[in-house]
This record gives structure tokens, C-alpha cells and sequence, in this order.
């Protein structure tokens, strides 16, 4: 199963009172399954505007592990990354911030970020 982030949100009272109502009328199982139900077909009916971003911006998806062999290669072919990812991304606590500063140019996350606070800090994230 797929990672999951847990979120807060804030509903005026009537909008809640709605979804407690449909909850109880038999068409949701709970607030949860109503709330993931209107972004999954939010997803849905944006996913042509999402397919294009991802395509035309190089966009990667899912989950991305970055570790100290990964980027000691990256420096090795004199590269930079640009990272951009939908989903999770990860570094490893293996990666020091002179290496990650040396070979990561940029990083955009549409989701979530996972590094050391240090990483984070080194990399303006």
C-alpha cells in the first residue's frame, strides 16, 4: 500500500453537517472516505492538466530515493540535478550537505519532502 500524509482541513459547520448527512444516509463510510472520494474525482477531472505538467516540466512520480552512491555518481559525470518529483521525495541520511550541495541544482516537491534538517536548510527547502 502507498504511503500516506496525514491532513488537517477546515470546514465551515453546514458544509460538515452535509457530509455527516451523507455519511449517515448510507453513501460514505465516514468523513475520511468522503473527503479522499471529492479529491480522487478532483484528481480525475484536472488529470489531463496534471499528465501535461508532468510531461512538459520532466516531472518524476512516486516515490524517489536519493543516497550517497546515487549522488557521488552524479558528481563523478560532473552533473547537477534539477529534482523535480509529484509524490514523495526522499535523501538518505547518508548524504552530507557538501555532497548535496555540489549536485543538486534545485528541488520542487508536489507532495512530500523527507531530508535531515540540514539538508533541508542547505538546499533553501
Amino acid at each position: 500500500m502507498a504511503e500516506t500524509e496525514k491532513i488537517t482541513i477546515n470546514m465551515n459547520v453546514v458544509d460538515l453537517g452535509q457530509v455527516d448527512l451523507l455519511v449517515e444516509q448510507g453513501f460514505y463510510s465516514n468523513r475520511t472516505d468522503f473527503i479522499k472520494t471529492a479529491i480522487r474525482n478532483q484528481l480525475t477531472s484536472h488529470s489531463k492538466v496534471i499528465e501535461k505538467v508532468i510531461t512538459d516540466k520532466a516531472f518524476l512520480i512516486g516515490i524517489t530515493y536519493y543516497d550517497r552512491k546515487t549522488l557521488e555518481q552524479v558528481a563523478e559525470n560532473n552533473k547537477v540535478l534539477d529534482i523535480k518529483v509529484v509524490g514523495m521525495l526522499v535523501l538518505k541520511e547518508d548524504i552530507d550537505v557538501e555532497l548535496a550541495s555540489k549536485t543538486i541544482k534545485s528541488i520542487k516537491v508536489f507532495g512530500v519532502f523527507k531530508a535531515s534538517p540540514e539538508l533541508k536548510k542547505a538546499l533553501n527547502q
